[in-house]
């Protein structure tokens, strides 16, 4: 048996780490993909966090050695009897028996924080936007879908911040992709319909050969996208960058070297056939096309369907 294609993605609170999977389990098909939150690994449920004064993002909070057996378990194919933490109330629920699909997403705070954990992904992705913009999602997020005020989230922010710092923001260094959305301007409270794309790609994997956007003749191309050199926690990365501005034109021209030593990838570039590719809810409600969403979407997928290809 072929044992499943597992992807990490890892961020601190409301830095889009759900919006990414459920993006990247459309373009897979969701009944190929399982996943995990491994905040259903927090070993206080929230009364008891504030009684004992320990945030969900401290490691101490959270039964990391069940998490790291469980991923070693799905890795080989065997399935986890998982527990279950709910948002909405704040509590455990019954736990589930979960078989893993043919890929993996694993989403949370701390999936990189521990080697036997980091042993277990095929690709790993790190989410890191703006503090003032995760600030803005994290606040309308709450507030909508918790039940939280907005007062009370600023205070959970902040007295956050110092577990952020040491246990969420290091786990960067563990990851193959680094994955920015920010503004276009320093202005973070603007729209997030139209945010610009930074990507770090590291080379623990082999990427697709972006050199192509360097190319003489690629000026239409470069007015939107840019590739470079640069370094991240001092060590050297290619860094793409993808404008929000960015036309469809210039976006198929990506989309196609992504795809062009892929052929499965080449049905998820046609939109018409994956019309969910980079859609995201507008900041009224309705429904939204971000072409940088897009393409990242396309890219980790590419990863996950390597790793398939290497290990068959």
């Amino acid at each position: 048996m072929n044992r499943p294609i597992i992807l990490g993605i890892v961020g601190d609170s409301a830095a889009g780490k759900t919006t990414l999977t459920k993006g990247i389990a459309q373009i897979l098909g969701v009944e190929n993909v399982t996943t995990i939150c491994t905040d259903d690994y927090h070993r206080y449920d929230r009364q008891q966090r504030a009684e004992i004064g320990i945030t969900a993002l401290h490691p101490d909070c959270n039964h990391l050695d069940i998490m790291q057996q469980h991923l070693s378990l799905l890795r080989m194919g065997q399935a986890i009897l998982k527990p279950i933490y709910s948002h909405k109330t704040g509590c455990f629920e019954a736990p589930q028996y979960i078989k893993p699909a043919k890929f993996v997403i694993v989403e949370g705070l701390l999936g990189y924080s521990t080697r036997a954990a980091r042993d277990c992904y095929d690709v790993k992705v790190y989410l890191a936007p703006p503090e003032p913009l995760r600030a803005s999602w994290k606040i309308k997020r709450d507030t909508q879908k918790r039940g939280y005020t907005e007062e009370q989230v600023r205070q959970e922010l902040a007295k956050r911040e110092s577990d952020s710092d040491l246990y969420i923001r290091p786990q960067r260094q563990w990851s193959d992709i680094v994955v920015s959305f920010y503004p276009p301007s320093d202005d973070a409270e603007q729209t997030k319909d139209h945010l610009n794309v930074r990507l770090v790609l590291r080379p623990t994997i082999p990427h697709p050969d972006f050199t192509e956007v360097l190319a003489a003749g690629n000026g239409n191309l470069r007015s939107a996208i840019r590739l470079e050199l640069d370094r991240d926690m001092g060590k050297p990365v290619d860094v793409l960058e993808v404008d929000g501005h960015a036309t469809l034109e210039q976006v198929n021209r990506l989309e196609q070297i992504i795809c062009s030593d892929m052929p499965y990838l080449k049905s998820v570039c046609d939109r018409e056939s994956n019309p969910e590719l980079g859609k995201i809810s507008g900041t009224t409600g309705e429904v939204l096309q971000s072409y940088p969403l897009a393409l990242t979407q396309l890219l980790i997928t590419y990863h996950m369907l390597k790793a398939t290809q290497m290990h068959q």
